[in-house]
């Protein structure tokens, strides 16, 4: 295994920037400032889907000369920023409720899927080699399982060499939906931690050491021997880490991958759910990959700069057009084409300048 993380080499040149400490608190002074291009979109928030986004403006960029200026601070970041109206729009792993959306005087809607993997450093374990269930990650993470060679994760891998080595736990430190989806996972499956700590974006975490970002969290488990984290499962492809199979709610061990994110996400029902709120974990399939998650773009309902949201709404009308080739290269999930037209009907209902003139048009 590699001993030091290799950052994604996925920087616009003069299109987007990215963010490296995902700090939730970045005042509006600390954003970067927007890259010279004819016209550039100003976007803050998820590291979970910046591979995606930074391919997708690459080739946008190529071909239209605007840029994306996409600070990848963390789900949270994207929240604050979008709310200080200092962005176009802010991007989330962790959806709002709609409650909360009105309140803001904001829409969301999902722009791609993908998964959430459990990533390991241990001496002599490779990738698919080490097999968890959803309990087990749960007790890992809330520190009642501290060793490689418990009796928990030997009887889930009988074949498997476990050494007698300390689990170090590695976690989000900052505002994150990844950590949301992760445990929102964990809540689901395991009753002891839904009670003791919960789901949501940042959590009181009992053990571990905090690093920021889905980066943060890929440099230092290649760098501990004996770690566990999650990221986004771009993330660990790109670092050639070690991630684990899940047994799935079926009871059926996967690996992870686009297929298998997508049996997920089959059983979406995203015209049932209100604001687009809706979680993927832990959906039935006997191959679908339990931590599936969807990240939103949020966006003003009556923006304060109405020809720069259209300018970004073009680019994501292009990304759903044109963009799944992009998607599947890097194992996420294209959203489909009928949530593709529900959520191009809600820019045309819900978007309009201030003199109430609808922004999109079908």
């Amino acid at each position: 295994m590699r001993k030091s993380v290799v950052w994604l080499s996925l920087v616009i040149a003069g299109g987007m920037v990215a963010c490296s400490d995902s700090n939730p608190d970045v005042s509006p002074g600390e954003m970067a400032s927007a890259p010279s291009s004819r016209s550039a979109i100003s976007g803050a928030g998820a590291t979970f889907p910046y591979p995606i986004y930074a391919k997708w403006a690459d080739a946008y960029k190529t071909k239209t000369d605007i840029g994306l200026n996409y600070q990848s601070i963390g789900s949270g970041g994207g929240i604050k920023q979008i709310k200080a109206n200092t962005v176009t729009f802010g991007a989330s792993d962790k959806p709002l409720k709609p409650e909360e959306l009105d309140e803001a005087g904001l829409i969301q809607f999902p722009m791609v899927m993908g998964g959430v993997v459990p990533v390991v450093h241990i001496d002599g374990i490779e990738g698919g080699d080490l097999t968890l269930d959803g309990p087990t990650l749960a007790d890992i993470f809330s520190g009642k399982v501290g060793k490689w060679n418990a009796p928990e994760i030997v009887a889930l891998n009988p074949d498997v060499e476990l050494p007698d080595t300390a689990i170090a736990i590695v976690h989000r430190s900052d505002g994150s939906g990844t950590t949301f989806n992760f445990t929102y996972y964990l809540s689901a499956v395991n009753p002891a931690w839904e009670e003791e700590i919960g789901a949501d974006s940042a959590v009181q975490w009992p053990v571990g050491i905090g690093a920021k970002g889905n980066e943060g969290v890929a440099n230092m488990v290649t760098q501990t021997n004996g770690a566990i984290g999650y990221v986004e499962y771009a993330y660990a492809l790109q670092n050639d880490m070690a991630y684990t199979k899940m047994k799935n709610a079926d009871g059926v061990v996967v690996e992870p991958n686009a297929e298998n994110f997508q049996a997920a996400a089959a059983n979406a029902d995203w015209a049932r759910a209100p604001g687009y709120y809706l979680i993927l974990a832990n959906q039935p399939g006997a191959d679908s990959w339990p931590m599936t998650a969807a990240t939103f773009i949020l966006v003003y309902k009556e923006p304060k700069d109405p020809a720069a949201l259209k300018t970004a709404l073009d680019f994501f009308d292009w990304a759903y057009a044109s963009g799944d080739e992009m998607a599947d290269e890097l194992h996420y999930v294209p959203m489909p084409d009928a949530v593709v037209n529900m959520v191009k009907k809600t820019w045309a209902e819900s978007i309009k300048d201030s003199s109430g003139k609808a922004l999109w048009t079908n």
